[in-house]
């Protein structure tokens, strides 16, 4: 980039990398999952495995994602990943979904979330798409005014949701009663496949660590701040999830969990009453607003390296000139998160998000084996156990989207159709630049 072109503003630190970190994973996830866990597998042993594994998992997935980080500290992470390891038609696929299925979708699907239980909160429920679409509205204009505003927000709603998950487990702990009976750790269970079905809202509630990487370009030191944030979030959120399902388990026991739609609340309510109902909805509309601030402020990076690249509209590489953000890649994100948001389409894009997130989860863990191999004299940090610690994460990454196809085939093909309709975008596209630009150079 020429002398006197802005460039995205190096502003953030190893605090606010574990902010991000933590907040593109907690969302209303694990005030709800828990009790669909319970409903497929009933015994409280295998409750907890599952949050327990889920955690592993995730954790696997922050070493790969930190390894990479290291070795490639660039703009738009995961797909900087990807376009290196193997071609820019790939990175592109991932971006094209990612605008159009699991960012946008996944925004919408929290942004009515939160309407909704602010409407609960403030006797406005009639009102939850116009609610909705102001927090998008409200979250895309503070993040346009640069990198430093959207993260102080970020940071801000992610310590309010640390609170609110930690006041639930020890009024859990302290102020609930236990269940009388429980069932045997080896009670239920419906076999292997049922374990797998289990899964699926577990590794969802997990998911959002990997968007951290989309901020590269704006740590101060991303090949350090990057692997340390993304293995203290993971860790952090590990513990909170566990000891949340603990907690529901032992005041409810895996029945009442499994018949209960808001254990979260209903925990709560045991342990305080109506007040503790209402507090913690207020946690969880804090909760669902910070991961909506944490998908608005990394995700947008992904579409202004893309332009970059020669491989999206131009206008997306814009930066403004004193905040240094990429305000028209904000807004995009911002304008398809309203348009699902109002189509009421969000639902069923939610269900074949985990199958399509995982897909790609499973190639940049194969970017990781394939960068390393290339460079294998070059380490800056080093994931445990490489190549085969690698290569789990890989086979269990494909093994999730496998299973979630076969929850829901339907859905899953929708979204690999959209997921496809990316190619012949993308050769179309090139295709009409190439009198213009004559092949990509990648964002430094």
């Amino acid at each position: 980039m020429g002398p006197g072109k802005p460039e995205l503003a190096r502003r953030l630190g190893l605090f606010d990398a574990t902010m991000v970190v933590m907040g593109g994973i907690v969302g209303a996830g694990i005030f709800i999952n828990p009790h669909v866990v319970a409903q497929k597998v009933q015994s409280p042993f295998l409750i907890l495995l599952a949050w327990a594994l889920g955690g592993v998992m995730a954790l696997l997935g922050a070493f790969v994602y930190a390894d990479l980080a290291a070795l490639r500290p660039k703009v738009g992470g995961q797909y900087a990943y990807m376009r290196e390891a193997f071609h820019p038609l790939v990175a592109f696929v991932y971006g094209w979904g990612l605008l159009l299925v699991t960012q946008s979708g996944g925004m919408a699907a929290v942004a009515m979330t939160f309407a909704h239980y602010f409407g609960e909160l403030t006797g406005q429920a009639g009102h939850a798409h116009l609610v909705g679409t102001l927090a998008l509205v409200l979250l895309t204009l503070v993040n346009c005014f640069g990198v430093r505003a959207g993260s102080n927000v970020q940071s801000a709603l992610m310590v309010t949701k640390i609170v609110a998950i930690v006041g639930l487990v020890v009024c859990g702990l302290l102020w609930a009663p236990p269940v009388i009976a429980a069932a045997s750790p080896g009670a239920g269970g419906g076999g292997l496949r049922a374990f797998g079905a289990a899964m699926i809202p577990v590794v969802f509630a997990y998911g959002g660590w990997q968007t951290a990487s989309f901020m590269s370009g704006e740590l101060r030191d991303p090949s350090r701040d990057l692997p340390r944030g993304l293995l203290l979030g993971v860790l952090g959120v590990v513990a909170l999830y566990v000891s949340v399902s603990y907690v529901c388990i032992r005041v409810l026991g895996p029945a009442a969990l499994a018949a209960s739609s808001t254990p979260a609340s209903e925990v709560m309510r045991r342990a305080l009453g109506r007040v503790g109902g209402n507090v913690i909805a207020v946690g969880i509309a804090v909760s669902t607003l910070g991961f909506l601030s944490q998908g608005i402020l990394t995700a947008p990076r992904v579409y202004y390296a893309m332009a970059k690249d020669g491989i999206f509209f131009a206008r997306v590489g814009w930066l403004h000139p004193r905040t240094q953000a990429p305000v028209v890649a904000i807004v995009l994100q911002g304008i398809a998160a309203v348009v699902i948001a109002l189509s009421g389409r969000y639902d069923q894009i939610l269900n074949y998000v985990v199958s399509i997130d995982f897909i790609f989860f499973g190639v940049t863990g194969a970017a990781l084996i394939v960068l390393r191999a290339r460079e294998p004299g070059r380490h800056p940090f080093s994931m445990p156990g490489h190549p085969l610690t690698t290569l789990v994460f890989v086979l269990s990454c494909f093994a999730v989207a496998l299973n979630a196809f076969a929850e829901d085939p339907r859905n899953t093909l929708v979204g690999a159709g959209i997921l496809l309709s990316g190619i012949p975008v993308y050769l179309v596209w090139t295709g009409a630049m190439t009198g213009k630009r004559r092949g990509l150079s990648p964002v430094r």
